[in-house]
C-alpha cells in the first residue's frame, strides 16, 4: 500500500497520511468508452424532434492538483479529452462528429471502489446540416458543442470502472450563420473505462 499525506481544504498543514491503494485510479490515465441516447428537450433550440446516440471515446488524465479530503472520501480534479461520434437517428441530419475538452471533478470513497462525478466543457465539430432544406434543421456543417455530465462510477477490479450518468448536450453554430436553431438534448449514458 502507498502512504500519501494529503492537505486539508484551506489548510496549510497536512493531515496524517491516508492509506491509498498502489493502483489508485485517480493517479492513472484512463480510456473511457461512453454510449447513450439523447432526446431533444424544449428551450430556445429547434422544435424538431431529434434523437441522438452519442458514442464518446475519452482519455482522462491523472489528477490535476491535490487530493482534497471531503465527506469520508477524496475530491479530485482531472482533465478529459473526447472524440464525439454521434449518429442522429431521428432528425433531418445524419451525424455529428466532433471533439470536446473539459475538467472532471470526482469524489471517490477512500477504498477507491465508488465515485460520483461532474463534468462540464465544450468543443467543436461538424454535421451534414439541412438548415436550408428543412425548417428547424441545423444551419451549417461547422458547429460548437457544450455539455454537462454527472453520474456515479463503480470500480470493477484493478483496471476497469463502469459508470452511469445523465448527459446534456447543446449543439449550435454560435450565430455564425443566420440559420441557427441549435439542438438541446438530454439522456442517460453508460460507460466502461480502462485504467493504465
Amino acid at each position: 500500500m502507498l502512504q500519501i499525506a494529503v492537505p486539508l481544504f484551506g489548510a496549510g498543514t497536512l493531515e496524517p497520511a491516508a492509506v491509498l491503494p498502489a493502483d489508485d485510479p485517480v493517479r492513472q490515465w484512463e480510456f473511457d468508452f461512453e454510449s447513450g441516447v439523447l432526446w431533444h428537450i424544449t428551450g430556445t433550440a429547434t422544435r424538431l424532434d431529434y434523437v441522438v446516440q452519442p458514442q464518446i471515446f475519452t482519455i482522462k488524465t491523472p489528477l490535476v492538483g491535490e487530493i482534497r479530503p471531503l465527506g469520508g472520501g477524496d475530491l479530485v480534479m482531472r482533465s478529459r479529452f473526447s472524440l464525439l461520434v454521434e449518429p442522429i437517428v431521428e432528425g433531418p441530419e445524419h451525424h455529428y462528429i466532433g471533439f470536446s475538452a473539459s475538467g472532471i471533478m470526482e469524489w471517490w470513497d477512500r477504498p477507491r471502489t465508488r465515485a460520483l462525478f461532474f463534468s462540464a466543457g465544450g468543443g467543436f465539430g461538424g454535421m451534414d446540416s439541412k438548415g436550408y432544406e428543412v425548417a428547424g434543421a441545423q444551419g451549417q456543417d461547422f458547429d460548437f458543442n457544450w455539455f454537462l455530465y454527472s453520474g456515479a462510477r463503480l470500480r470493477q477490479g484493478k483496471k476497469l470502472t463502469a459508470s452511469a450518468g445523465i448527459y446534456f448536450q447543446h449543439i449550435s453554430n454560435g450565430r455564425l450563420n443566420k440559420v441557427n436553431p441549435g439542438l438541446n438534448a438530454l439522456g442517460p449514458m453508460l460507460s466502461l473505462a480502462w485504467h493504465f
